[in-house]
């Protein structure tokens, strides 16, 4: 009796262990539902193949993710050729696949062969508008200076983008607007805009009516879909890359096209939609739980409010400690207060979005920079109100405290700093309310919170999605206010709360 049971620990122990000793590969994939579709494939194939699987997905452009997995923060990503040479690799990547897989290995990458179709980017307009004015290709742009274009926000930026297709095709149009993607597609729809950039796999091609507009100046390059991973992934987990190896040629612009269609319009999740390619091309069978909506929505609404407070109560407390002793220095060394208050304020003026892609090497991704981005932005208002609040105290008052013979250390605790208390409660306050505001931006380097169903919202055109991030981030702004309008009561002296009489 004892031996089965010794030998039944040993094996559940052998297994434990083979368990634990599985290697962890991390997906990635873009803001945009063709890419958290492939990275489902990807993330389907890596647990057929007995790999413990992490999919981050919506992690912004290109840069973001590329930046990630040369850092090591993911392992593997889709991306697209046309991308990777002029973008990634700044048009010095060179005109053929191998090349551009060359210079990539000179950097720990490697460029797996395309998948099977061309996500080209495409210039659209609504058939009935193209047949109205006679446009057919890009070429004919140019004799309509008047109309409306909106781009995306990406795409305005790329070197194969915007600037680049103006300069080739001369186009004269100063109406140009930058924007979300997913967003321009229904500017088109209302008629605010003419003509948008899209991908040539989008479903909303056929479902909106445009008609892609001819290349005939062979602008854009091929942008054939393939993956890149890192080198070192080949011996981590050689099982997985020779999985996904098999989805060489598998993909073609059809299929993905009926992808898309599926994730987008018919609202099916990414994680289903994946699956079913995976069954039907490979014969990978993959258990995909679906939670009825309420219990997905409440279980995303507990996650989302459990990440967006650990991003604002560890900044913002951060902050403070930071920010108050900032500011008494700045008031008690008044040589030192415009350069403080300068570089607070520049600091103030970076941009989110290219800050938290500038931390992405140095910190990775998640949590950790989104906490640092979101503390540097809470500076100005604590120090600047912390500064204020104790130059502005009556000069009476400063001075009975000297007359006392107080010193400086007590002079500040037991004096200054409860005078000078409304003006910093006030400036936390608002440091608070932009923190909450701003944290949403976090969920593009996957740091989650209430970003994360707004940029999912966004991506699927999905009004509901938008206000499961956007209501409660408004609610948790409320309800920091109110809890500072308590604080208030404890930190600032009664004398200093009594309102005038009306």
């Amino acid at each position: 009796m004892l031996f089965p049971l010794l030998a039944t620990a040993v094996v559940a122990r052998d297994c434990v262990a083979a368990d634990n000793a599985a290697p962890t590969v991390t997906v990635g994939s873009k803001a945009f539902t063709e890419s958290v579709v492939l990275g489902e494939v990807l993330a389907g194939l890596a647990r057929d193949s007995g790999v413990r699987v992490n999919h981050r997905a919506e992690l912004g452009g290109s840069q973001v993710l590329f930046g990630a997995l040369k850092a090591g923060e993911i392992d593997i990503y889709p991306d697209y050729t046309g991308t990777i040479a002029k973008e990634l690799l700044g048009g010095e990547g060179g005109k053929s696949d191998d090349a551009i897989r060359a210079r990539l290995a000179e950097q720990g990458v490697v460029m797996s062969r395309p998948v099977g179709f061309n996500n080209t980017y495409v210039i659209g307009m609504l058939e009935s508008r193209a047949a109205e004015l006679g446009i057919e290709t890009i070429s004919d742009l140019a004799d309509h200076p008047e109309l409306h274009l909106g781009f995306s926000d990406e795409f305005m930026e790329r070197s194969d983008g915007w600037a680049g297709l103006r300069a080739r095709y001369e186009l004269p149009h100063r109406r140009v607007r930058g924007m979300d993607h997913n967003l321009a597609y229904r500017g088109l729809a209302s008629g605010s805009l003419d003509a948008i950039d899209l991908y040539s796999t989008d479903p909303e091609i056929e479902s909106y009516d445009i008609r892609a507009l001819a290349d005939d100046r062979r602008f854009f390059p091929v942008y054939d879909a393939v993956i890149l991973y890192r080198a070192d992934l080949e011996e981590r987990a050689p099982k997985f890359v020779e999985s996904f190896a098999r989805l060489v040629g598998a993909i073609d612009a059809p299929a993905m096209i009926a992808m898309n269609l599926r994730a987008r319009v018919d609202r099916l999740p990414e994680p289903q939609v994946a699956a079913a390619f995976l069954k039907d091309s490979f014969g990978i069978s993959s258990e995909v739980q679906v939670k009825s909506k309420w219990r997905r929505r409440l279980a995303r609404l507990a996650r989302n409010t459990r990440e967006h407070l650990l991003l604002v109560a560890v900044s913002l407390s951060a902050a403070v400690l930071f920010s108050v002793p900032l500011g008494v220095l700045a008031y008690r060394r008044p040589r030192l207060a415009k350069p403080i208050l300068g570089v607070v304020g520049v600091i103030q003026t970076l941009p989110s979005l290219a800050l938290l892609v500038f931390m992405i090497p140095l910190l990775g991704l998640g949590a950790e920079p989104a906490i640092v981005a979101l503390f540097l932005y809470s500076l100005l208002p604590i120090v600047r109100n912390t500064y204020s609040g104790l130059t502005q105290i009556p000069g009476p008052l400063r001075e009975a405290a000297e007359v006392l013979g107080l010193p400086p250390r007590t002079r500040l605790w037991k004096i200054e700093l409860p005078l000078a208390s409304p003006s910093i409660l006030a400036g936390v306050k608002t440091a608070a309310v932009i923190n909450i505001g701003a944290a949403t931006l976090g969920a593009l380097i996957g740091a989650g919170g209430y970003g994360q169903p707004i940029l999912t919202g966004i991506r699927l055109a999905d009004t509901s999605l938008i206000l499961q991030g956007a209501i409660p981030a408004a609610v948790m702004a409320l309800a920091a206010q109110a809890l500072f309008g308590w604080a208030e009561r404890w930190l600032v002296p009664a004398g200093l709360r009594i309102e005038p009489a009306s």
